[in-house]
């Protein structure tokens, strides 16, 4: 087979998100980093929930799976460990994939699957027309909260970080030269990756994000990281960031005042543990920047494998795999339930 482009993993469905809607951004970047990676139309398979951002399958030329609400990485998990040699991506939102499949999310985080789950946070229920999402900011007011939101908000890195994810990303939907490398780095990534993408919503939860998204403003309130550089941010890149006197937390330093240079400033390092918690949680305060690219990176046992431990290392024709499940059916172990057993 020849090397396939991004439009060959498009699908002939035409794409149907509002106009303007970050989840196109989203796809197209995909479409992108399969072309460029390699990636075989038949070894990839996309899984979602439901939501918005659920129907991007439909959108994409390889299999692909629209399953029930918050279950897609339960799923995803079954297509995976039946066939290792798939590439498994999760789509699914903050409201899917952190209200009702918050449990299925975390499980899946923690045991370290082989797969991609690429979550959109819009901070809104945009499917089900703008009630307030688990990552809603407190007092928006919404259908479902006309009064304000009183909750504080769910911040989707920081969850991941204590689900014990071993990969742990985020990123804007339209900023390209961000979220494609890290697509990428997440598909070569052995173990479950996750890709937080702050992605707008036009019609119910518009400009959200616009601070960061800004071309003049958004240097000044976004970080991007990267492993082994020092965190230097802002239009004029004047900006960074230290640990606080006395080495707990971080904060904001300005460069030439007091004598400051890169040389003062933290050196990303994506093993640490502590670092990424305090990343994730920046951005949460007036002055401070959103943290952008890979958070948190970590070699681990890979649960797939894992799981074969034991089992044949040769794969059974489809003949010996029902043998032996007829075999296990009619094993001694069962026995007859009903008006007629003996």
């Amino acid at each position: 087979m020849t090397d396939l482009k991004p439009k060959d993993f498009a699908s002939s469905l035409d794409v149907r998100w509002c106009p303007g809607c970050g989840d196109y951004a989203v796809l197209k970047s995909l479409h992108k980093i399969l072309a460029d990676t390699g990636a075989k139309l038949e070894d990839t398979l996309c899984v979602s929930g439901i939501g918005c951002s659920s129907r991007l399958p439909y959108y994409m030329a390889t299999y692909g799976f629209h399953t029930i609400h918050g279950r897609a990485p339960a799923i995803a998990s079954g297509a995976k460990l039946a066939n290792p040699d798939l590439d498994v991506w999760v789509f699914t939102g903050d409201g899917d994939g952190l209200s009702i499949g918050g449990n299925h999310l975390l499980h899946a985080l923690r045991r370290n699957l082989d797969m991609q789950i690429v979550l959109f946070n819009n901070q809104i229920y945009g499917l089900t027309k703008g009630q307030y999402s688990p990552t809603s900011q407190k007092g928006v007011r919404t259908p479902s909260s006309p009064g304000g939101t009183i909750e504080a908000p769910l911040n989707p890195a920081r969850f991941a970080i204590g689900a014990g994810a071993k990969f742990i990303a985020r990123s804007v939907d339209t900023q390209a030269k961000v979220l494609g490398p890290i697509l990428e780095a997440a598909k070569a990534f052995e173990g479950t990756a996750f890709v937080e993408v702050l992605q707008n919503c036009v019609i119910f939860n518009d400009g959200v994000f616009d601070r960061l998204k800004d071309k003049k403003q958004g240097p000044d309130n976004t970080l991007l990281v990267e492993h082994g550089k020092p965190m230097v941010f802002g239009v004029n890149r004047d900006k960074g960031l230290r640990a606080k006197p006395g080495g707990f937390g971080l904060e904001v330093v300005t460069l030439e005042e007091g004598g400051l240079s890169e040389d003062d400033l933290l050196v990303h390092d994506e093993s640490n543990h502590a670092l990424a918690v305090a990343l994730a949680e920046l951005g949460e305060n007036e002055g401070e920047p959103t943290v952008l690219g890979i958070l948190f990176r970590e070699a681990g046992v890979e649960f797939g494998a894992a799981s074969r431990i034991g089992l044949p290392e040769n794969k059974l024709s489809m003949e010996e795999k029902l043998s032996r499940l007829s075999a296990t059916l009619r094993a001694s172990e069962t026995w007859d339930v009903g008006e007629d057993a003996a």
